[in-house]
């Protein structure tokens, strides 16, 4: 294995235990158990798992249900929806190539969503929402369709709503004004800027921050995480992906939170006890737990 391949050394464990609030254990190498073990021994003792397909849902679900400090979310990511319906024909998703099925297909996809949403062991219905940097315009319909209905799909499960935004920033908040947003909704990986941050603010809306706020480029989510309500701000990894510096490009796992956290109350200019006693608070709030 390459140093480049090689996982990052365990950090310091933070003093006070805080959660990671979106995590894709499915994958990340090794098992389930040896991830939240090695979260555990540096101080971060729940992790959502999220789903991003029918199936990674059901594992999702199946996952939290097994164990007691894993909490699902399950969704059709944004960029699900148009493969569904118009078919993934280069196989880009894990799922290999695929036929379109119309809006049909579409429709028993999140009829499973939606039974899935009721389970206990899911606290939030996500990734959902909008990504125009991975789908061209003609699949903007099919996930606008599909964000309407996991929007649905939370107010009347009660559940959380996780957000996917890419490049969409202005398009997710119409869609949220629209259809009036659940009472717990969280911008997963916020990604973005300060003056987002402050309209986010003023709707209550959770902002959860990725190791990419660490990232030299990236000091327009510094920005937005300086002006956020410390009540609305949560931690997450997005694991396998987004390591924090100085480990980019080396694969990702919950037990990296402290890395990111240190990053996030530096940047608040608090003692990261501090920093880790709102966002333990703040999860536990966003998903109801």
């Amino acid at each position: 294995m390459s140093a480049k391949d090689a996982p990052p050394p365990l950090p310091e464990p933070l003093l006070v235990e805080v959660a990671d609030s979106h995590t894709h254990l499915d994958l990340q190498s090794g098992t389930v158990e040896e991830a939240l073990v090695k979260a555990a021994a540096v101080g971060v003792t729940t992790v959502v798992q999220v789903g991003c397909d029918v199936k990674g849902s059901q594992w999702a679900a199946e996952t939290a249900a097994a164990h007691e400090h894993v909490h699902a979310a399950v969704a059709l990511h944004p960029n699900e929806a148009p493969r569904i319906v118009l078919g993934d024909p280069d196989g880009w998703s894990r799922q290999g190539a695929r036929e379109g099925g119309g809006d049909a297909a579409l429709d028993d996809a999140l009829t499973e969503i939606d039974r899935l949403a009721a389970l206990p062991c899911v606290r939030g219905v996500g990734e959902t929402g909008l990504d125009f940097f991975r789908t061209g315009p003609e699949g903007i319909a099919a996930q606008e369709r599909s964000f309407r209905a996991h929007i649905e799909i939370a107010k009347r499960h009660g559940k959380a709503l996780v957000i996917h935004d890419r490049e969409a920033h202005a398009d997710v908040l119409r869609v949220l004004d629209e259809e009036g947003a659940p009472e717990r909704t969280v911008f997963h990986c916020y990604s973005g800027d300060a003056a987002m941050a402050e309209i986010c603010a003023a709707k209550g809306y959770y902002m959860s921050f990725a190791g990419n706020v660490t990232f030299k480029n990236a000091q327009h989510l510094r920005d937005a995480l300086a002006v956020a309500p410390l009540e609305l701000v949560l931690v997450e990894t997005d694991a396998p992906f987004l390591t924090p510096a100085p480990y980019r490009g080396r694969p990702n796992a919950p037990y990296l939170i402290p890395v990111t956290l240190r990053a996030m109350a530096e940047v608040r200019g608090i003692g990261e006890n501090e920093m880790a006693e709102a966002i333990a608070v703040n999860t536990a709030r966003a998903f109801d737990y």
